[in-house]
């Protein structure tokens, strides 16, 4: 392709030509361009001085910049509007790559999308040279692995996720697994933590536990509280004991009404499941672990009853924390219709969930049922 004459070299023929010293065609030859080109930059040179009406040079200069702006901005637009869907995830620029690929398919440039998106051009052809790294491999496996965890129990935040992993055979740390879970928002349902608002009250001297919840072998030390929630039907209340060794709940008893008889028969399920001795079985106090039923059971089998301060839950935060769980995965789930559809729910996430799926930290990672299992084994 010719290169154009320089502006200066135009517009000196062109004075030339005005001068009509000569002819067209003679100045042409002379100048070395032909008289076609002489007759067109005279036209052009009109407009530009006026002498005749259109588009001057500076005008058609201004509306090819107009044009190549509009056509960036449409182009721009283009690259947003294709990208809304990744920028809402809050994903890295090498879920994107794909898209600069596919929008230079469409002529968009890749430059062009790099910039509005955010990331170099290199950085784009450095994944194109090797898309999926042994890293990018090796995510892509955990985070099917969490999906599938979450899937079962969404409850399950990232925390026990990275506890479920090294049952399929991967190792990662937590804060790593945290990361993958952010990106592809693996939550916990329940992720929201609520204070304790209530003081506690005077005290007294019958609490032997003093809010130390910790023993050295089962069947020490128990705790035991009562759970409420309300059914189209009306209220189920829930007596559960826990074994502080394993975190295991020993025993337990649903009925629709609190009376003594609810905690008495949890006590009972307790001792007929471990056969304890001397074991001593913190409560709160409330009527029902005052009662006689109750205290007659505790003396006839040998177990030592201490009690914490009136409305102090602290006083047996232990347990506490195992209803805050229930209550979180279970009672809160949805409305409940009849008292049988929350005792089902409630009795399968005690067996299936808590007791042999849920690791706890403090355990080593281990489900209570497992801890107890393998510390049996080693006795």
């Amino acid at each position: 392709m010719p290169k154009a004459f320089p502006p200066e070299f135009r517009r000196d023929v062109v004075a030339v030509a005005r001068k009509g010293e000569a002819p067209l065609s003679q100045i042409a030859k002379d100048f070395g361009i032909s008289e076609s080109c002489l007759h067109r930059w005279l036209k052009i040179a009109d407009v530009d001085d006026g002498i005749r009406p259109g588009v001057t040079s500076t005008e058609s200069a201004e509306l090819r910049e107009l044009r190549k702006r509009n056509k960036l901005l449409e182009q721009e637009n283009e690259i947003l509007r294709r990208a809304a869907a990744f920028f809402a995830k809050e994903i890295g620029p090498k879920m994107m790559y794909p898209l600069v690929g596919d929008l230079a398919a469409d002529g968009i440039p890749v430059a062009v999308t790099c910039r509005v998106l955010g990331f170099s051009p290199q950085a784009f052809y450095a994944w194109r040279k090797d898309p999926v790294s042994q890293r990018d491999w090796d995510d892509a496996h955990l985070i099917n692995a969490a999906l599938d965890i979450h899937h079962d129990d969404p409850a399950f935040g990232y925390r026990f996720i990275a506890d479920e992993l090294t049952t399929h055979g991967i190792v990662a740390g937590p804060n790593r697994v945290a990361r993958l879970c952010k990106v592809q928002r693996i939550w916990s349902v329940f992720a929201k933590k609520r204070g304790l608002t209530r003081r506690a009250g005077p005290p007294v001297h019958d609490d032997l536990v003093r809010k130390v919840f910790t023993a050295d072998g089962p069947n020490r030390l128990w705790l035991t509280d009562i759970t409420e929630h309300p059914t189209a039907e009306g209220k189920l209340y829930l007596c559960a004991i826990k074994d502080v060794y394993s975190g295991r709940i020993v025993g337990y008893s649903i009925d629709s009404r609190m009376k003594a008889s609810l905690a008495v028969s949890a006590l009972r399920n307790a001792i007929r499941l471990r056969d304890p001795a001397d074991t001593v079985v913190h409560s709160n106090r409330g009527s029902q672990f005052r009662s006689r039923k109750f205290v007659k059971v505790l003396h006839r089998n040998g177990l030592v009853g201490p009690m914490g301060r009136v409305g102090a839950c602290g006083d047996n935060a232990a347990m506490e924390s195992f209803f805050a769980l229930l209550q979180n995965n279970v009672l809160d789930r949805q409305r409940w219709r009849t008292r049988e559809d929350l005792r089902l729910a409630i009795v399968t996430w005690i067996e299936r969930t808590y007791h042999r799926r849920r690791r706890q930290r403090r355990l080593g990672r281990l489900t209570p049922i497992e801890f107890e299992t393998i510390n049996r084994h080693a006795t």
